[in-house]
């Protein structure tokens, strides 16, 4: 049965006695509240339920006044006929006191679910939507008329709902499915904002310049102009324009004072507000002041345009000095990672709002947020707008009627196994529908120089597995603290390694010495791979992590063959902590290692210690060639176009035999997925950001040293021992010269 992961309620989370009495005295503000790591969306000074969407913690309004419609489910409510025919304020004047009167209440009440939001009873459960959601469904006209309420909408707007009243926050970044329903929901707010700021602009970017024009004049346009006449200000210039939207008169809250009063439209002072859209450009609203920046399709931006770049220049158009003013609503399915959505993923990536700051912000500034295909999917939603994620046993009915008798999850794997032949085709359907981050950001398979077929596979069998009960985090530690004697490993969830397999208790930590020095006693079991580094920070701290891999080898012992059993990719405080975590884990499992000795400081540290045994020479050379430097401490430089091809060959071998679905019907057991990811985009002429790869590459040589050793060549040479040969074609033989 599935179970969803894309939201939870948290229950007392904050101290039911000071909930109650905050709530009593409406001291709940709207905003981010530094005490409860918490941030409220309630505009009433009351709070109930608390929602952690994406990690983040969201405090919504106590329940107040549910609506319950006719048919226990979201229903949209017809506009009354009389107020259809008012088209502008302007013809609200013309109507007598007591026509106003009687509507008063009405429009009043619209405009406090604008604000607050809206409580209503969905299958038998009260629920609540915000004040922009409620605009959506109730009075924004889309392509097929009316929105229907979906549960993914209502979880997708409390979030964002959060991102604006957060002050720390510049908007979302939204990752989404194909035909979600993104562009409608932001064109709405667009309209929503708009319509009630003052001396504002709106923005609107896409993928291409005619994509963000024609979401301007499909979208934005036609939902201002359905607008009830309450809510919508007096347009300057054409009805439906094609570049710029402007509004003169406000649509302000229509309060009994002024009913009495009679006030004149014109008399009241104008919006100056607009909404237009931009060619899509590195420099698009450069130097302007932006209320709200909706970004559509932001990870289809492809070359020269870049996401990355515009993003630096957009998010100073939200703030002045160090207040955010404005927010950016962006979301997009991803491209390819070579045609654009590398550049999206480093952004997506850059949001998570764990990762914060000193001043709190995330490293883009924006909130990721991540809705799996299966909470949106057209087709597997019921009427009440609840997915249908597993197979019902009797068919459920979708909002127009139809029946529903699959399960959007047997659906979706349907799709997958019929392309599992294809992968390109697979890749495209998983990035268009993904039920995970790693498949929205599926590359195409030619673009990798490994075979990226075998690489998913293994992605997606992990993802089956749900292997966190396989693989362990945590440190290795000197028992006692005793250096040079015994290491024991200490689970973690703060550890730098991963681990899949740990030796038996007398496997662990064998050491045989000879000649005083030590020597690794398990190095017929496996080795070790490192991409070490040499300096301990770098200016822009950017620099490289380290990264440690350990293989088992083909044996007959209780040890599972040609296995990656650890994985380190870190980068502590110090080079020293790195080099410490390396020589440990070699103790631990007594495996020797193979590592780039044109970062030396790793093996000098080793000899010093006396674990120059651990570190192994270069295989491709006999041990009378290798330079003074290479016989002190051992390693491989790998910098030589050779070895370049060696280690990518290395990779790309085991990958064919150990990775995916193997010829005998089970799949590989590497279960490390950043090391997967690694291997999936390597790049053999920019190695640089590789460290996975280069290390587990090493790891491979260092368990096949002998396939590398080199093969001397004699030449025989040559004696003339004076005999003669003949050709005995015809007749007569003749010397041969």
């Amino acid at each position: 049965m599935y179970e969803q992961t894309l939201y939870k309620v948290l229950k007392n989370y904050v101290d039911p006695k000071t909930l109650n009495h905050k709530n009593k005295h409406k001291k709940w503000e709207y905003g981010y509240n530094e005490d409860y790591d918490l941030v409220v969306i309630s505009k009433t000074g009351q709070i109930g339920e608390v929602y952690e969407i994406q990690n983040l913690k969201i405090a919504l309004p106590k329940e107040n006044e549910v609506v319950d419609f006719e048919n226990n489910k979201w229903s949209y409510s017809e506009y009354p006929k009389q107020l259809k025919k008012i088209k502008s304020v302007f013809d609200w004047e013309e109507y007598p006191l007591d026509f106003k009167e009687k509507w008063y209440d009405y429009i009043d009440k619209e405009f406090t679910r604008r604000e607050e939001g809206f409580w209503f009873i969905n299958k038998n459960v009260p629920t609540y939507i915000t004040g922009t959601h409620y605009m959506y469904l109730q009075w924004s006209k889309i392509d097929v008329g009316k929105p229907d309420f979906r549960e993914s909408n209502r979880l997708f707007y409390i979030f964002w709902e959060a991102c604006k009243s957060d002050p720390r926050s510049y908007g979302m970044c939204y990752l989404k499915n194909r035909r979600s329903g993104f562009s409608f929901m932001s064109s709405a707010e667009s309209v929503n904002l708009a319509t009630i700021s003052t001396d504002s602009r709106f923005g609107i970017l896409s993928k291409s310049g005619p994509d963000a024009k024609k979401m301007f004049t499909d979208k934005v346009v036609p939902i201002s102009v359905n607008y009830p006449f309450f809510f919508k200000p007096i347009q300057d210039g054409m009805d439906r324009p094609k570049t710029e939207l402007a509004y003169r008169v406000p649509a302000s809250k229509f309060t009994r004072r002024k009913l009495d009063a009679n006030t004149k439209v014109q008399e009241i002072t104008g919006l100056d507000t607009t909404i237009d859209w931009k060619n899509t450009g590195d420099n698009s609203y450069d130097g302007e002041k932006l209320k709200l920046l909706v970004h559509d399709e932001s990870g289809k931006w492809e070359r020269p345009n870049n996401i990355l770049n515009n993003w630096r220049v957009t998010k100073t158009t939200l703030r002045l000095g160090s207040k955010v003013i404005g927010k950016c609503m962006m979301g997009s399915t991803s491209n390819a990672l070579d045609k654009g959505g590398d550049n999206f993923k480093k952004l997506y990536n850059a949001s998570d709002v764990t990762k914060r700051n000193a001043n709190g912000q995330t490293s883009s500034g924006l909130y990721s947020l991540f809705i799996p295909m299966e909470w949106n999917y057209e087709g597997y939603i019921d009427s009440y707008g609840i997915p249908v994620f597993d197979t019902p046993k009797k068919a459920v009915k979708d909002p127009h009627g139809s029946d529903i008798k699959l399960g959007v999850i047997e659906y979706w794997q349907n799709e997958v196994n019929g392309l599992k032949e294809d992968q390109d085709g697979l890749n495209e359907f998983y990035r268009q529908f993904p039920r995970t981050e790693e498949h929205a950001f599926r590359d195409e398979a030619k673009s990798s120089l490994f075979n990226l077929t075998k690489i998913y596979q293994q992605v997606d069998w992990n993802a089956d597995l749900k292997n966190s009960g396989i693989i362990t985090q945590g440190n290795f530690q000197w028992v006692n603290g005793v250096k040079d004697t015994k290491v024991v490993f200490m689970p973690s969830k703060q550890g730098r390694f991963f681990v899949s397999w740990i030796p038996s208790v007398e496997m662990q930590n064998s050491v045989i010495k000879k000649n005083g020095l030590k020597w690794p006693g398990n190095d017929y079991m496996g080795a070790f791979g490192c991409d070490s580094y040499d300096i301990s920070g770098t200016v822009d701290r950017r620099g490289s992590n380290g990264a440690l891999h350990g293989l088992t080898k083909f044996n007959m012992d209780n040890v599972p063959s040609n296995h990656f059993f650890l994985e380190y990719i870190s980068r502590p405080q110090t080079a020293e902590i790195f080099f410490e975590d390396v020589l440990m884990a070699c103790v631990f499992y007594g495996m020797p290692i193979l590592a780039e000795n044109n970062k030396p400081r790793l093996l000098y540290y080793f000899k010093r210690r006396g674990y120059r045994g651990y570190s192994i020479n270069r295989p491709d050379k006999k041990y009378s060639k290798l330079s003074t430097t290479e016989r002190e401490i051992g390693g491989i430089p790998n910098s030589s176009e050779d070895i370049k091809q060696a280690h990518a060959a290395a990779i790309e071998s085991y990958i064919e035999h150990h990775v995916g679905l193997k010829d005998d019907g089970n799949y590989g057991d590497v279960y490390f997925q950043r090391t997967l990811e690694d291997w999936a985009k390597f790049n053999i002429n920019n190695r640089t950001s590789h460290d996975a790869s280069i290390s587990s590459g090493l790891a491979i040589m260092a368990c096949n040293k002998n396939k590398y050793k080199p093969n001397p060549t004699f030449k025989r040479p040559s004696y003339n021992l004076g005999f003669k040969r003949y050709n005995n074609k015809g007749t007569l033989s003749k010397i041969i010269e």
